[in-house]
């Protein structure tokens, strides 16, 4: 590691300077700590912090060990990047976006709450977990920021590679930024009427202000910012930033970081492939509603021309939505919103849409909720056709990915059911004017029997 700016030593430390000092080499001399940081760091641009100034970038661990080496030369934080690099050390200010984008393999959701009361905080972090649970996310982990805040992360595995041709790890921070403003607007009334239960003075006045102060910050939606890795110290608190029970928010206590108490728990937990699929389409949907359409094309995905088709039976479904429709076990809400928005596409009426999805939920092994099903469709009404997700990883994560030979030539099960459409229709022609040619044969046939010789 190349060597970093050490601590002015002719400044009189400050108090937090002091506190803080006297506990980094005891507390990042444990393994546990150390190997906490360092997987978590893997393939990400890591800056370590010596105190008051951060050290040089792009920089990054090469081994477990290098987190202590920095420890003794001053270190007292690490803060790591939300884009996940091919290669951390080639990033330069000199690159342009295309070179960004080739270098980066992904990006993590990463939702900064921020506030100056730590119950408010963890009001808006409760809501935010209950509304990713809404939208099918199991896979979210929650820490403690070290001061008066809490970071909430659905790492990359669960977005899509692409949608509507358009790769997900190109549109950082665009589609991180609309996915943590969508959830701000989702949260925002429920948040005001939690905080104003326990905010002083009147309890019937609604305290916009307060909710204002907890929204989730989104500075860290932007390009190369870096935040404090899990058990990172806080140098203004010296407190650990721990992985807590995203289920038992409400029981953490700040004194459960003290970081000679700290006990190592995973913050990055394993995620389906598109199963944040649901929240990033809904979200664009949703951002889609609220730009002037010269934006769009900067931060959504492709325009799409409604279609109509005349002949809607399932032999026309790709084998994905064959085999969904046959029930489910896991996966559900998943499937419901890849079925409401394929009918919708495809130009299935409101009705027949809600007959089918209806019968599909009674053959689920445990069928979804009829108040879930009914708010989904309620959203879905109410917004603009979206195309179900392309093929491939969303379907394989779903478990129903079983491609026969025209997957390979579609990008989207609506292309699919269309090909399939277009070729019946031309089936069910030429056997019509097959059966035209061999009714004319016959009444040809018939009238020269008749003509007298």
């Amino acid at each position: 590691m190349d060597s970093q700016k050490e601590p002015d030593a002719k400044k009189e430390p400050s108090f937090n300077e002091q506190r803080i000092r006297s506990i980094t080499n005891l507390y990042y001399s444990r393994p546990d700590i150390q190997k906490a940081i360092f997987e978590f760091c893997k393939n990400r641009e890591v800056v370590p912090r010596y105190f008051e100034g951060f050290g040089k970038r792009p920089d990054s661990f090469q081994y477990q060990g290098d987190i202590f080496e920095m420890v003794k030369r001053g270190a007292t934080s690490f803060h790591c990047s939300e884009e996940i690099w091919k290669s951390p050390m080639e990033i330069s200010t000199s690159l342009n976006p295309s070179q960004f984008d080739e270098l980066r393999q992904g990006w993590d959701l990463l939702i900064d709450i921020d506030s100056k009361y730590i119950d408010y905080s963890k009001i808006a972090a409760k809501l935010i977990v209950e509304l990713l649970r809404f939208h099918g996310i199991k896979s979210v982990e929650l820490k403690f920021s070290g001061s008066k805040g809490f970071h909430l992360i659905v790492p990359w595995q669960a977005f899509p590679l692409e949608i509507n041709s358009i790769k997900t790890s190109n549109m950082f921070p665009e589609w991180p930024r609309i996915i943590v403003n969508y959830i701000n607007e989702k949260i925002h009334d429920k948040l005001v009427k939690e905080i104003t239960k326990i905010t002083s003075g009147n309890k019937y006045i609604r305290d916009e202000q307060a909710s204002k102060q907890v929204i989730p910050d989104l500075i860290l939606v932007s390009p190369r910012h870096l935040f404090r890795t899990p058990y990172s110290l806080h140098e203004k608190t010296a407190l650990a930033s721990i992985v807590i029970d995203k289920d038992k928010i409400e029981n953490f206590q700040v004194l459960d970081a003290n970081p000679i108490k700290a006990k190592v728990k995973n913050f990055y937990p394993d995620a389906k492939r598109g199963e944040a699929s649901e929240l990033l389409m809904q979200a664009l949907d949703w951002y889609r509603e609220k730009t002037p359409d010269e934006e769009l094309s900067k931060t959504t995905q492709r325009e799409f021309k409604p279609i109509k088709l005349s002949n809607l039976s399932e032999t026309n479904f790709p084998p994905c939505i064959k085999k969904i429709l046959q029930g489910m076990q896991d996966g559900k809400k998943r499937a419901l919103f890849v079925l409401i928005n394929l009918f919708r596409t495809i130009g299935m009426e409101k009705e027949e849409l809600e007959k089918r999805i209806s019968e599909w939920n009674k053959k689920n092994e445990h069928p979804l909720q009829e108040g879930y099903i009914k708010s989904q469709l309620i959203w879905s009404y109410r917004n603009k056709q979206v195309l179900p997700p392309n093929c491939r990883e969303y379907y394989q994560g779903l478990g129903v990915c079983i491609p026969d030979d025209l997957c390979s030539k579609v990008k989207n099960p609506v292309n699919y059911v269309v090909r399939k459409n277009t070729l019946a229709d031309r089936q069910c022609n030429n056997n019509s004017d097959k059966s035209k040619s061999s009714s004319i044969k016959k009444e040809n046939k018939s009238e020269i029997a008749k003509t007298p010789e």
